[in-house]
């Protein structure tokens, strides 16, 4: 759900309040999802949802320009490797990357530490069932209860 939402409806927002009062918020320059041009847009962290928007006058009316669920993300670190670019970073989900810049280091840092607090408040956590025992390929609360038996 990286592209820009057309609406700000609870389907895009997911019922988030982002104009009140974020987990974080300020400038950071995108890359672009298909034309990889770098934007500079206003960023919203709040309750699990990374939106963005074209300017930081943020109100109930503004409608985001894009939201990143993050539960959906991997894993958020440095880039400046990757892309030749000082105060780099980049946020994986299991179908695209995306790349940001922050202005300074210190913002990277935080953002970064951020995104992945919230990555780990909101990813779904792994149940018993979905975990496999290697050895059978079975569940492994299977495999234990058999061995209570």
């Amino acid at each position: 759900m990286g592209a820009g939402a057309s609406s700000a409806d609870a389907d895009t927002t997911g019922g988030v309040e982002f104009w009140r009062s974020p987990e974080r918020a300020g400038w950071l320059t995108k890359q672009g999802e298909y034309i990889k041009t770098w934007r500079r847009r206003w960023f919203v962290l709040k309750q699990g949802r990374l939106f963005w928007f074209k300017d930081s006058g943020v109100t109930r009316a503004s409608v985001p320009r894009g939201v990143i669920p993050v539960a959906t993300c991997l894993t958020v670190k440095g880039a400046e490797d990757t892309l030749n670019r000082q105060f780099a970073f980049e946020l994986s989900t299991p179908a695209e990357t995306m790349y940001f810049i922050a202005d300074s280091e210190k913002e990277k840092e935080e953002w970064i530490n951020s995104i992945g607090r919230s990555i780990v408040q909101h990813s779904r956590s792994v149940t018993d069932a979905e975990v496999v025992d290697y050895d059978s390929g079975r569940p492994a609360a299977s495999v234990a209860a058999d061995g209570d038996k």
